[in-house]
């Protein structure tokens, strides 16, 4: 079963559905059917989704990955709560006017860490498992 995977899966949704309306309602208010239609805070409004959308599956994935090879629900936990925290930070400096490029970068940090992290755990714990 993937339980925390799930969870994890269920709140970066709900953060995609919220940054989604977020675009949604500002193409309404600017009466843009495609594109940015030059107005930069539905620029940084798409951009921003965009960022979670290329991210977010890669560090779903290496989660379930662990979580089905069997590791313990807190090596699993623990990288899930980190990836939903670099991309918290990571929107918030992007959608706050004027951008603050500080919480930008400490967002991508969290999130280049939390997938290298994945990385390296999900290849350990796989060489762990085949070894045992």
């Amino acid at each position: 079963m993937l339980l925390i995977t799930s969870i994890i899966a269920a709140i970066l949704t709900i953060i995609f559905i919220k940054l989604s309306f977020a675009v949604i309602g500002l193409r309404r208010k600017n009466k843009v059917g495609l594109g940015s239609g030059g107005h930069e805070d539905l620029e940084r409004a798409i951009r921003t989704q965009a960022n979670f959308a290329e991210y977010i599956p890669l560090g779903v994935i290496l989660i379930a990955c662990l979580e089905l090879n069997g590791a313990p629900w807190w090596l699993v936990a623990i990288p899930g709560v980190s990836l939903i925290i670099g991309r918290l930070i990571h929107a918030k400096g992007m959608n706050t006017p004027p951008p603050d490029f500080s919480k930008r970068v400490l967002g991508m940090k969290f999130t280049f860490f939390t997938l290298i992290a994945l990385v390296a755990l999900n290849l350990t714990w796989s060489l762990y498992r085949l070894a045992v």
